[in-house]
């Protein structure tokens, strides 16, 4: 603890008393400074105890006192230390009744101790305390690093870093969900802070941040070095850290930057590992493939699986996703092989997992947005999801992503199954382009035809392959005679030069109508 008034009042060599402000001793103090100017305050920083014999004070005006005392107090000032039997034998009750008033103590220094005296008291008591703080701090430091060279988790590291700063800590991963906590009940609390991790997360690492509510005070740490943070510390206090407990969190970041910079490089060999697997997986090799994969990615060839493709605009897109993934996989224990493949990535999952589950809500996100301008965000995906497989069929499963990765793009949607293009409908892909073109010239002739008021062709084109070319039905449907419809469908084979006879003729007048139906606005 820094130096107090009630400190130096307990000092016995000093020997002060108290004259005024008992009830405020526990100020600490900052230094002590001599000052026989009428205002002082321009040349204080707060906390000082101001020593003074009152040489050019009207220290026995009421007045004059009140506003000296009143702009001492608003400047901070610890207190007043008046020495006797320099210029007044006694502390003039002017002065001892202005400092009552504003609640700053006012401390008695009798003729024989000198100011210096009190200066080297308070220097000395606060290069004690700092060494206290720092002989803390490097102790925290030795009892951090023993937690983290354990290799037992980031849990024993938190558990001493909440004893060290009197409160509670939590460990973050970079999709803002709580990894550890320490104490256990501190878990509920971190997680309410969720929001403000992942807003601390969008800031360039090393990054900081203070919140807190009614209950504490929380200092939230982003871990990393690099463009993106990959996680963050959050530390729990009833008040602001002092310089012990500042040296402990300094500490701790450092120490859980430098276990997620490890694991990066482990991860970067297992996803080497993770590339050969996948490339016999390709090659029609599973046998090789699994024997390669060993303990790391085993399990996950065991049992049904997905293959998705990823695209992004930037690479942040990739980060975002595949760490939201990496932590889902991290919390429920499930083994995932992740593979950059140029500006996309490979990943199997294990079908029905928690990480296919955080890919598809992060889709979901995504598409939940409001559209932007100027096109896609940095952030934006696209992603093209297998059917479950096994290691037999992981080609076919990467010729399936890469359809639902086309068909996602198409659609401007950021995740398609290719389970949804088996087992939906075709007439969404007839939003292409390619295909309205398609449609606009091979129907433009019988639009011109009826817009000239010559009939409604494609009103019975329509009607009549929607019968199969039953004739009596189509007619009732349009309201005329068969005869009419008859005429009519003549006319259509003689302005397009087509037969509707041919079964290819058939379906695609069928399709360009669709096509060009899904293109039309829809009615108000």
């Amino acid at each position: 603890m820094p130096p107090t008034l009630a400190s130096l009042v307990q000092h016995s060599a000093l020997k002060l008393t108290v004259r005024a402000g008992a009830d405020r001793l526990d100020t600490p103090v900052r230094w002590a400074h001599a000052s026989e100017l009428a205002d002082p305050v321009p040349y204080m920083d707060g906390g000082e105890l101001l020593l003074v014999t009152a040489t050019n004070l009207d220290a026995e005006n009421a007045e004059s006192m009140r506003r000296y005392v009143r702009r001492l107090a608003g400047a901070g000032v610890a207190g007043v230390g008046f020495a006797v039997g320099v210029n007044y034998e006694d502390i003039p009750a002017a002065l001892v009744d202005a400092a009552e008033e504003e609640g700053l103590p006012v401390l008695e220094v009798p003729r024989r101790t000198p100011f210096l005296a009190i200066s080297k008291a308070v220097s000395a008591a606060i290069a004690a305390d700092q060494y206290r703080a720092v002989t803390a701090g490097f102790e925290a430091q030795r009892e951090l690093t023993k937690a983290a060279l354990a290799g037992d988790g980031p849990a024993d590291l938190l558990a001493r870093l909440a004893a060290h700063i009197d409160g509670w800590a939590a460990l973050y991963d970079t999709s803002g969900a709580v990894l550890a906590a320490a104490p256990d009940w501190a878990a509920r609390r971190a997680a309410r802070l969720t929001p403000d991790v992942e807003r601390l997360r969008d800031r360039p690492a090393p990054a900081s941040v203070v919140v807190g509510d009614s209950e504490d005070r929380v200092e939230l740490q982003s871990l990393g070095t690099g463009r993106r943070a990959r996680g963050a510390l959050a530390v729990g206090t009833g008040a602001a850290l002092g310089t012990a407990e500042r040296y402990a969190v300094h500490s701790a970041v450092a120490l859980l930057t430098l276990t997620t910079a490890r694991s990066r490089s482990l991860q970067g060999a297992e996803q080497r590992l993770g590339a050969a697997v996948l490339r016999m997986l390709l090659a029609g090799q599973p046998d090789h493939a699994r024997a390669v994969a060993g303990d790391l990615y085993g399990g996950l060839l065991d049992a049904p699986f997905r293959l998705l493709i990823a695209e992004a605009a930037a690479p942040a897109g990739f980060d975002l996703l595949t760490e939201t993934m990496e932590a889902a996989a991290a919390r429920s224990g499930e083994a995932l092989l992740m593979v950059p493949e140029g500006e996309r990535v490979v990943v199997l999952a294990a079908d029905g997992g928690t990480a296919v589950a955080a890919c598809a809500a992060y889709a979901e996100a995504q598409d939940d947005r409001a559209p932007r301008e100027g096109g896609t965000e940095d952030s934006d995906v696209v992603v093209g999801l297998s059917a479950p497989c096994g290691p037999i069929a992981v080609s076919a499963a990467y010729k399936q992503a890469e359809q639902a990765l086309s068909v996602a793009r198409r659609r401007g949607r950021a995740l398609v199954e290719h389970e949804e293009l088996a087992a939906g409908s075709v007439l969404p892909l007839l939003a292409d382009d390619a295909v309205r073109a398609f449609a606009d010239g091979m129907l433009r002739a019988l639009y011109e035809h009826d817009a000239k008021g010559r009939g409604d062709l494609v009103a019975s084109l329509r009607a009549w392959l929607s019968r199969h070319g039953q004739w009596d039905a189509a007619a009732a449907d349009l309201g005329v005679h068969r005869h009419t419809l008859r005429y009519r469908m003549r006319r259509v084979e003689e302005i397009l030069g087509r037969s509707l006879d041919d079964p290819d003729v058939r379906m695609e007048l069928w399709l360009a109508l669709k096509a060009t139906e899904a293109a039309a606005p829809p009615e108000e």
